[in-house]
């Protein structure tokens, strides 16, 4: 199987890069390199000729076009998006721009793709997407694929829509798609500037470990070479129309996971005295921060087979370790624009 994956040099697009490369699948990996890619995220791959790149911009219609007559996928997996809700409390505009024309784009170059090739019954569009679209739990119940979109920043509202986009492109044009809406990711290549990386690479530091309002924030935690291990699997198996909700089953409250993030810094590179739980420094909460969220992966699990295979200690454990062995990989990191600044505070 041939796949295109856009924003392949991101973090969950270059775990599916690499997963998908080691399985024997043919990769194209399209990204613009915004500030948030990072070409040795597939260094591993980079060599096989299973692998090829092309640096181009979802919102280029043109080139778009360019690159599936050259490459001819047989399925796209569409990955590429800016993510960073702080980010887009402070610029909108480029989630705008990339989530929602981008996804336009993608969707027709897809389709005129598609048709020019006599609509073969084996092409998929496959959309990734994200859990923040249905808004905010409280205490207690899980999104399921069918609870009502209800997105409370820019970037889950661009999400939104592009998801709305592909639904609509299903069912006009008879696009062959699938979707999947994921819970927050992490583990290794995460791009330094999210809670689990800041918080790991601040702790070394022996800078404060930021919390947002009282810690209390709940998010359901999925290991991202488990993300692309389900995404690969519903973009060969998935139901076409059909959407899939991914997560970890492992909900954590965000003072929570700080703390056990703390408590595996100490075992692994203990400080002279004390804990680096010592460096936990509560922050004026960001606009608009959702409570909860939490997945019911039901679905996925009784359709597909597919349910996560790490806990939460386990991925976090395996996640420290990563960013100890790869200071060469975050280092440089640090030096790009926004890194390190406290953003989202403009609502």
């Amino acid at each position: 199987m041939k796949i295109l994956v856009t924003g392949g040099a991101g973090f969950i697009g270059s775990a599916v890069v690499r997963l998908a490369v080691s399985r024997g699948h043919e990769v194209v990996n399209l990204d613009a390199l915004t500030y948030a890619a990072c070409l040795e995220n597939v260094a591993s791959v980079s060599g096989s000729n299973l692998y090829s790149f092309e640096q181009a911009d979802i919102r280029d219609r043109v080139r778009l076009d360019e690159i599936f007559n050259i490459h001819r996928p047989d399925v796209v997996m569409h990955l590429a998006a800016e993510s960073h809700v702080d980010r887009s409390i402070d610029g909108p505009g480029d989630f705008i721009l990339t989530n929602i024309n981008g996804t336009y784009n993608m969707l027709e170059a897809a389709r005129a793709y598609w048709v020019g090739a006599g609509k073969p019954a084996d092409f998929r569009f496959h959309h990734i997407s994200t859990d923040e679209v249905f808004g905010s739990l409280g205490a207690e119940g899980q999104f399921t694929e069918d609870t009502s979109y209800d997105p409370r920043s820019p970037y889950s509202a661009s999400k939104a829509a592009s998801d709305h986009l592909v639904r609509a492109w299903h069912e006009t044009y008879g696009l062959p798609v699938v979707l999947t809406n994921c819970s927050n990711n992490y583990g290794p290549f995460h791009f330094p500037e999210k809670l689990i990386p800041v918080v790991i690479l601040n702790a070394l530091a022996g800078k404060p470990l930021p919390i947002y309002g009282d810690g209390s924030n709940v998010r359901d935690w999925l290991y991202v070479e488990d993300h692309a291990d389900a995404l690969l699997l519903v973009v060969e198996k998935g139901k076409l129309g059909r959407s899939y909700n991914i997560g970890g089953e492992n909900e954590r409250s965000n003072l929570q996971l700080v703390r056990t993030l703390c408590g595996i810094l100490d075992a692994k590179r203990p400080k002279a005295s004390g804990s680096y739980a010592d460096q936990i420094t509560y922050v004026t909460d960001r606009p608009g921060h959702d409570a909860r969220y939490a997945i019911d992966p039901s679905r996925i699990r009784e359709e597909l087979g597919w349910r996560p295979s790490v806990t939460v200690e386990e991925g976090l454990e395996k996640t420290v370790q990563w960013y100890l062995d790869n200071e060469a990989w975050w280092k440089p990191l640090q030096a790009r624009a926004g890194v390190g600044v406290r953003l989202g505070v403009k609502g």
